[in-house]
């Protein structure tokens, strides 16, 4: 019998084959460890049959270190991730970043 965390963690591995990132504040006091395990930062999360996720999607952020910040630091911290997730994406689909347009020369 799997548990809402092995269901979780199988959810995250075929989620990461998909253009979408997965953002998790953790409010109060409670233990996040479980949270934490998910974000992946420490390892390659891996469903419960061994399959590890194609990109890491999941940004784990515990309020709590944010109460007396600027209301910035916690937008910057649960944000930081996706512009390199974004970017894994397009590689893992084999697409190059696109060249910015350049201005016409005048002469």
């Amino acid at each position: 019998r799997s548990s809402d965390l092995d269901l979780t963690r199988q959810a995250i591995v075929n989620a990461s084959k998909l253009p979408m990132s997965i953002i998790i504040i953790g409010v109060g006091s409670a233990d996040f460890k479980a949270m934490e395990a998910l974000d992946g930062d420490d390892g390659i999360l891996k469903s419960v049959t061994g399959e590890p996720v194609v990109r890491d999607i999941v940004q784990f952020v515990p309020f709590r270190k944010f109460k007396n910040a600027p209301k910035e630091a916690l937008s910057q911290a649960v944000l930081a991730e996706v512009p390199k997730q974004l970017v894994t994406y397009f590689k893992v689909l084999g697409l190059p970043p696109v060249k910015p347009p350049q201005p016409p020369t005048t002469v």
